[in-house]
């Protein structure tokens, strides 16, 4: 999640208006049914419509897997939207205040969806796979369901490093060898947060106030973080997401993965618009993001939420996010993160 987005969200009053009675009340019948005969209803239903609008955060070789898939199971067209979520949480407040109702489906993160969520612009539902799925990453409002995590973890050069020399512990990092050696994304104040209430503040800060004065290389984006390391010009990041970390050793990069515990993980999420013009189509595709779509993560280095996938990194090691936390709490987070990370060295 990006700096910009919370402020931005917060400061945000909208009047969505409601769908008239006739048609709300026949999609929220669509959306509640758990008869035996659900899948057959909704998947014909969803024919009928014929198209699924959906905007995301997914990269874009991953959604076009995903759409392509969804498409050749189903025969409904997606409609895509791709940009950064905090892209996606704009677009979609801007068109709920306009009454503009585009969107059907929303996948994208955690803490994005969390604020959509309380500006009722989306809509609980129904899904028979929620049991599968890892039951600590869904929102008692389940008003969105977890599809995914972003997994923190941290990178090194194998070329600069070797592993006999790598950090045991997060404490470990403030010693005088790795004095300019470390980089750390430059908008990661969630993990922050997520450290913070799983070591107790005192612990916590007292480690953020000696990472600070290790002359840490701060970078925008956790991709063009992953590339510095496997270039060589960051020997060690604190904070990439596991995926990009395979990603570049498929080409073959010299960068390898490090789990320092605790091993926070960042939810993404599926939603659906409360005001979806195509509600049977968008609750197809969300029941496939938490189905078939969960070996594609996997197989692309992603970690699932479904408990049945097989996942590359072992679900119950993972210390997840809460979003709630990360919005209640974004005033003092993003303040000790300046404080500690952003201004730490001038």
């Amino acid at each position: 999640m990006r700096t910009p987005t919370i402020p931005i969200i917060l400061a945000a009053l909208l009047l969505v208006t409601a769908r008239p009675g006739g048609a709300q009340d026949a999609a929220r019948k669509i959306l509640d049914y758990q008869g035996p005969d659900r899948s057959e209803r909704l998947v014909a239903a969803a024919k009928k419509e014929g198209v699924v609008n959906f905007y995301t955060s997914i990269n874009a070789e991953d959604l076009k897997r995903l759409t392509a898939a969804f498409e050749a199971k189903y025969g409904v067209k997606v409609n895509t939207w791709r940009s950064r979520s905090e892209n996606v949480v704009q677009r979609t407040l801007a068109e709920a205040t306009a009454q503009r109702h585009f969107v059907d489906a929303i996948e994208t993160n955690g803490p994005e969806l969390e604020a959509l969520a309380r500006e009722k612009v989306l809509t609980t539902f129904y899904t028979p796979f929620a049991k599968e799925l890892v039951q600590n990453a869904i929102p008692g409002h389940r008003l969105y369901f977890p599809t995914r995590f972003n997994v923190f973890v941290q990178a090194y050069n194998t070329n600069l490093i070797k592993k006999e020399d790598l950090p045991k512990t997060y404490e470990d990092l403030l010693k005088p060898q790795w004095k300019g050696k470390l980089g750390i994304e430059q908008s990661d104040a969630d993990w922050m947060a997520e450290l913070i209430l799983y070591w107790g503040e005192k612990r916590a800060l007292d480690f953020f106030r000696g990472i600070g004065a290790q002359d840490l290389q701060k970078r925008k984006g956790h991709i063009v973080l992953a590339n510095m390391v496997a270039a060589g010009d960051v020997p060690l990041a604190l904070t990439i997401y596991s995926f990009e970390i395979d990603h570049l050793q498929h080409k073959q990069a010299p960068i390898a993965m490090l789990m320092l515990d605790p091993v926070i993980a960042k939810p993404n999420g599926v939603a659906i618009a409360r005001q979806a013009p195509h509600p049977n189509a968008a609750l197809l595709f969300a029941d496939f993001m938490l189905t078939d779509a969960q070996k594609l993560f996997s197989d692309h280095g992603a970690v699932p939420a479904n408990s049945k996938t097989k996942s590359p990194i072992e679900r119950t090691r993972l210390v997840i996010l809460d979003p709630a936390m990360v919005i209640d709490g974004w005033d003092k987070w993003s303040k000790l993160w300046d404080q500690y990370i952003t201004k730490a060295g001038k």
